[in-house]
């Protein structure tokens, strides 16, 4: 069985995700959203950061929007782990079909919550659609076209779900038929979807375990063995050295393996919290020491913004926004090499969120994750 350095596997995943410096990273906006397997879009800053991280130069925040609002070659949905995605939309067929039935479950089972019973969901999401014919609403405008007191925004979140809406611009709602005209929800079955979206995962996060991908995906342990079993011919088992286990790799990557230069080291990634690269896996030995999981990760399982030394987690940072804008960094070890490195990518952020050059301030310590309240992984250094 072949077997590659842990070094390795990592930075063929941060060529993936073009994370290799300059020489990895692009212009192409869509291109790296489907890279990188779809942008989280939990955090209204998250997916501009995560771009900001792999583009050219720093004018993702404009091309982003325009891809999503204007030319439309992006657009957003609930999806894996019933997790809010930002995918393109030759993605969104697949992604939909093979991850619909697990995400209604938990939209449906608010809308019980919220007092909504099937009936008045039925009724009011027709009149939804009605109101929404050629037009795109807040559900504060939904709602008060209807008059009614129940919770729209419940529902407007289940007709997503379903694929009769998109979350359109901001806070806003569209029919999904009219926002994309040309996209059809229906072609793919369930596991015809789930095969594509396995092949797509491996594409962006290989090599793997498969309890990453049923973790990353949300979906049952019984539909990504059919998966893995149907893309059998396409895939072989290594084995990574310092990890237990055998792993999964697509042939096409061997290429990619043999013909990178693995040797320009250190490579200093700031990411943000919830970014594709710390969320894609369940095992994250292969890129954190575990002393230093709860500095990464909350009791949920939702990672801080990090950075990384050649692909593996050797701190946190921070920001501040406003008058006293500051960059915030707290090193789980550091030489003054790397501490260099990583001052260079720290300013470099920095401009781009403040639009002005930042002052940068070394923390001593920090409260671990799961000691604080929930949504503490979004403001990781707020003590320092």
């Amino acid at each position: 069985m072949m077997k590659i350095t842990l070094k390795d596997a990592n930075l063929l995943t941060l060529h993936k995700h073009h994370l290799m410096k300059v020489e990895s990273r692009l212009q192409n906006i869509v291109k790296i959203v489907e890279d990188i397997g779809g942008l989280h879009a939990t955090g209204t800053k998250v997916p501009y950061l995560s771009l900001f991280a792999r583009t050219a130069n720093f004018s993702v925040r404009e091309e982003l929007d325009e891809e999503l609002f204007a030319k439309k070659n992006l657009g957003k949905i609930r999806c894996m782990r019933k997790t809010l995605f930002i995918l393109p939309k030759d993605l969104i067929p697949i992604v939909f079909a093979a991850t619909k039935e697990t995400v209604l479950k938990t939209s449906k089972k608010y809308l019980e919550y919220r007092g909504i019973s099937s009936d008045q969901y039925k009724e009011i999401s027709k009149s939804i659609v009605n109101i929404l014919k050629g037009e795109e609403m807040t559900s504060s405008e939904v709602k008060k076209n209807l008059q009614t007191k129940l919770n729209i925004s419940a529902i407007l979140n289940v007709m997503c779900d379903q694929g009769i809406l998109l979350r359109s611009h901001p806070r806003k709602y569209s029919l999904f038929m009219d926002y994309f005209p040309e996209i059809s929800l229906s072609n793919l079955n369930n596991q015809e979807a789930i095969n594509l979206l396995v092949h797509q995962y491996l594409h962006s996060f290989a090599p793997v375990t498969e309890k990453d991908i049923i973790w990353w995906s949300g979906l049952t342990k019984t539909k990504i063995k059919e998966a893995l079993s149907n893309l059998q011919g396409d895939l072989l088992n290594i084995e990574i050295s310092d990890l237990p286990g055998n792993f999964i790799l697509p042939h096409s990557d061997l290429k990619l393996l043999r013909g990178l230069n693995f040797s320009k080291s250190p490579v200093i990634n700031l990411l943000p919290w919830l970014d594709p690269y710390l969320m894609g896996y369940k095992e994250r030995d292969r890129y954190l020491d575990n002393k230093h999981y709860d500095m990464v990760f909350d009791r949920s399982g939702n990672a801080t913004s990090t950075i990384l030394l050649d692909g593996r987690v050797i701190g946190i940072w921070d920001y501040t926004t406003g008058s006293e804008a500051t960059i915030k960094l707290f090193l789980f070890e550091e030489s003054e090499e790397v501490r260099r490195e990583i001052y260079t990518e720290a300013q470099r952020i920095g401009k781009f969120i403040a639009h002005k050059e930042v002052p940068i301030r070394q923390c001593d310590k920090m409260i671990p994750l799961p000691q604080r309240t929930a949504g503490s992984f979004m403001s990781p250094l707020k003590e320092c």
